[in-house]
């Protein structure tokens, strides 16, 4: 993958109308997949960790910061955040691919300087199994 520009990265949620809506204000983007393996090591292992494939709990979780804005991208945050519903949403990775699936809002932080603007960050976990399309 080259070089790619962080802005291009894009957090999308399902709108009720089923579009998909770019989650308004994001400045900072992460996308983490994990994988818990399975340690299986014994005796008879010779002193080196054995890990069981496939076998782990895996995850997905993607996290975001950003300026505030009254849209209905922020609406949809909130309300999934209260509700704590589990939504559709997409991490779009130019270059790399696609990750679609359900996830819940497990983070919901509002900041604000008095002399500057508010501030919000999220942290989304996977609450299913998301799908990938390389792009």
């Amino acid at each position: 993958m080259s070089a790619q520009s962080g802005s291009e990265m894009l957090l999308k949620m399902k709108a009720s109308d089923g579009a998909f809506t770019t989650v308004a204000g994001l400045r900072t983007k992460t996308l983490r997949l994990n994988a818990r393996p399975v340690d299986v090591t014994d005796t008879e292992s010779r002193g080196w960790k054995e890990l069981l494939p496939g076998a782990g709990i895996r995850t997905a979780e993607v996290s975001g910061a950003g300026v505030f804005r009254d849209s209905d991208a922020d609406g949809l945050i909130r309300t999934a955040f209260f509700e704590q519903s589990v939504q559709d949403c997409q991490f779009i990775i130019p270059g790399f691919g696609r990750i679609e699936g359900a996830f819940l809002v497990t983070g919901l932080n509002y900041a604000g300087a008095y002399n500057g603007e508010a501030q919000f960050d999220l942290s989304l976990a996977s609450a299913g199994v998301p799908s990938f399309v390389a792009l």
